[in-house]
């Protein structure tokens, strides 16, 4: 299973968000640091929850990180749009 949908469904399942988005960036990173053939090295993560609302921005990446576990070590770099 790709990386981006693995990371999406961890998400849904910790979050429960009204929006999320996974978009995998890698090819606009062609020649740079951390880049493979095939992507999947570079992502952006738009997510809204509310229950990352009451949390401060600290918190809110450090529990996305959380709840993707192992994925966001297999990555070379995670953009987090949290709002």
């Amino acid at each position: 299973m790709a990386i981006a949908q693995q990371m999406h469904e961890r998400l849904t399942e910790a979050f429960r968000p009204s929006r999320i988005e996974v978009v995998d960036d890698s090819e606009k990173h062609r020649g740079h640091a951390g880049y493979r053939d095939g992507g999947e090295s570079h992502f952006t993560i738009i997510l809204r929850s509310d229950v990352l609302a009451p949390l401060s921005r600290v918190e809110r990446h450090r529990a996305v990180h959380r709840a993707l576990g192992d994925l966001a070590t297999r990555v070379h770099a995670l953009a987090l749009d949290l709002g």
